[in-house]
């Protein structure tokens, strides 16, 4: 800073207001500290600010799966929220494992970031409880915490699943089958819970063999699809669980001789360009990334108060696979 300052013809306290941002600083003093700075390739030590403002301007994002379409968007929101803010993300994934996810969540906070976006793969987040007394702000997204009281951000899956349901219902089918991810995990309770609810509002039986909950595995859902269509009463109509269920019954339908209408929960990429193009249940994942982040944010800045549970709506998108009649 010395060397920056000697060159440009100012004092440290001018570095130091440009460099952080900071006001007081005419346009013309503020060209002649950048040009200076790019001339002797300076960079601010972080490591001496964390130790001054007790903020490392770094927060973690832990999710199920980088891969998976649905993260994508999701994880850009919550970095262009942290960058608004000046922050840094580190990102990881836990691959649906609960363990993984404890051991990445402490390694962030052992690396002393300011907060935590929580996509959860487990149902007992009590190991976080030291580290939220500590001070590290955590908001969970997509899926709420398991025993411990936290801000949560999610979408309506009952009723998005409720109304997904209903619509292919109100297309004249009752034989419909559900094909979710495995029962454990909140998303995939709340979807199937809205795909009874629709079929009890409508009067209609939902028969065991018609549920198949389970891995998301291609090879899984193809076997799970491939009962619900035989027998001598097969299924009319499919309600997939999430997008990569959607992707493998899309597969297993495009074999069968016979129309079966489908619709599903997330959207995903060409869904629109298939013939039938796909009827879904769209979630927003960016705005769910978007309002978890700024919520922790306002966390960050010292927001007091209860937790919040926010809840995001789902919409109906209808092209054609899911308008389709039965065919018995």
């Amino acid at each position: 800073m010395k060397d920056v300052a000697a060159r440009a013809g100012v004092g440290l306290k001018t570095v130091s207001r440009v460099v952080n941002g900071e006001p007081g600083v005419t346009p013309d003093t503020e060209r002649r500290v950048q040009e200076a700075i790019e001339a002797l390739g300076f960079r601010r030590n972080d490591s001496a600010r964390v130790l001054r403002k007790g903020r490392t301007a770094s927060i973690g994002l832990v999710l199920e799966d980088l891969a998976d379409p649905f993260y994508g968007p999701l994880s850009r929101a919550v970095e262009e929220v942290a960058r608004a803010h000046g922050a840094l993300l580190i990102n990881g994934s836990s691959a649906e494992d609960p363990d993984r996810e404890q051991e990445l969540v402490l390694a962030l906070c052992a690396r002393r970031v300011d907060g935590l976006v929580v996509i959860p793969a487990g149902d007992d987040h009590r190991y976080l409880e030291p580290e939220l007394k500590a001070g590290v702000a955590t908001v969970f997204v997509d899926r709420p915490a398991g025993r411990i009281d936290a801000d949560v951000v999610l979408s309506d899956n009952f009723g998005g699943a409720r109304d997904g349901v209903a619509h292919l219902i109100a297309h004249g089918h009752r034989r419909i089958g559900f094909i979710g991810d495995k029962a454990r995990i909140h998303t995939a309770a709340e979807r199937l819970r809205g795909y009874r609810a629709a079929m009890t509002e409508a009067g209609l039986p939902v028969h065991d063999s018609w549920v198949a909950l389970g891995s998301t595995a291609p090879d899984r859902v193809r076997s799970a699809a491939e009962a619900l269509l035989s027998g001598p009463e097969p299924v009319t109509a499919i309600f997939a669980g999430n997008n990569r269920v959607t992707v493998t019954v899309v597969r297993v339908l495009a074999d069968l001789e016979r129309p079966v209408a489908l619709v599903g929960f997330d959207d995903f990429e060409l869904a629109d360009l298939l013939r039938p193009a796909v009827t879904v249940i769209a979630q927003d994942a960016a705005q769910l990334g978007r309002t978890a982040a700024e919520r922790l944010f306002h966390r960050l800045d010292g927001a007091p108060g209860m937790t919040q549970r926010i809840e995001l709506t789902t919409r109906l998108v209808p092209r054609g696979s899911g308008e389709l009649p039965p065919v018995n």
